[in-house]
């Protein structure tokens, strides 16, 4: 179900004290190759300014592991973590890659977004109507001949490919966070319970409003019972894909206790990084949610994630 666009929210000083110390553990800022609204260093001293602790890079394309070393360094006060997106830019699930990922102290890694089986959006012969700015990168790959099928980390029977378990082995080796990227609810299913018979300890359900995740709030709750925790992105929301009543719903059954706010912002049409992220509070403490209960998805949960212990 899809909603309206958002109309202007102005946050409270409250909002932003409900930030302080926060995380942010999915943003799409510059350098990349999709123009953004911020590069990271830049990003860094806002989120210093503003009183939050740091964020997790991401890229549909591109390991972060290494810019986000530099951004710690170069902005004193606040700490950057850096992910790998398992597309085929990296070579989709890749074990060289994820391997070589943790070792550079990569904190994150997501299942496949973009070249997902699951996710329709910039497919060629698809409608590719009101088009994410990914979305046409990939209609642009497909039109150069470079067009690598869709990936799936199960097989026919539902169980996770011998590759996605050799990517789970190496993701808990070096206790990495586990995403699952824009699969669908099927594979979703299987790698939450992989990872849970595995002992993987940090299992993150990515933005499950969005459209080509859309998961109930029976199907979260069952996600997070297996030990996942759940991300509910502001833009999702802010740009109409999912209603905000049914992310606060959706929280409301699963408990703040397992989930996550996070923006997925840095797109040059949306709100800033913090600022959004901000407003996402907002709507939350206008929607009946507690102080304590907003810290506890967007500072406790973010920040245990990305503790190394």
């Amino acid at each position: 179900m899809s909603a309206e666009p958002t109309t202007a929210i102005t946050p409270s000083s409250e909002a932003w004290e409900t930030l302080q110390g926060a995380y942010d553990v999915h943003v799409h800022v510059a350098p990349d190759v999709i123009a953004r609204r911020i590069d990271d260093l830049d990003l860094a001293k806002e989120f210093l300014e503003k009183g939050l602790s740091g964020f997790i890079l991401k890229s549909h394309y591109f390991p972060t592991a290494e810019r986000a070393q530099v951004v710690t360094k170069a902005v004193p006060g606040i700490r950057a973590f850096g992910a790998i997106t398992l597309n085929h830019s990296v070579g989709g699930l890749n074990p060289v890659a994820v391997e070589l990922a943790g070792r550079s102290g990569c904190k994150l890694v997501w299942m496949p977004t973009v070249d997902a089986a699951n996710e329709t959006a910039g497919r060629p012969g698809g409608t590719n109507k009101k088009l994410p700015f990914w979305a046409q990168i990939q209609l642009d790959l497909a039109a150069t001949g470079i067009n690598p099928p869709p990936m799936t980390v199960i097989d026919d029977e539902g169980n996770l490919t011998p590759v996605a378990l050799t990517c789970l082995e190496l993701i808990k080796k070096y206790d990495m966070i586990l995403a699952t990227g824009h699969l669908g609810r099927r594979e979703i299913f299987a790698l939450v319970r992989e990872a849970r018979q595995m002992g993987l300890r940090k299992v993150v359900v990515t933005h499950a409003e969005f459209p080509s995740q859309s998961l109930t709030a029976a199907e979260q709750l069952e996600l997070a019972e297996l030990g996942a925790l759940i991300e509910h992105c502001f833009t999702t929301m802010y740009t109409g894909k999912a209603p905000w009543e049914e992310v606060m719903n959706s929280i409301r059954v699963v408990g703040p206790e397992r989930c996550l706010l996070s923006s997925d912002l840095g797109q040059s049409i949306n709100p800033g990084v913090s600022e959004g992220f901000a407003m996402f509070s907002q709507k939350m403490l206008d929607g009946g949610f507690s102080v304590e209960e907003i810290r506890r998805m967007t500072v406790t949960n973010p920040s245990a994630l990305v503790d190394q212990n």
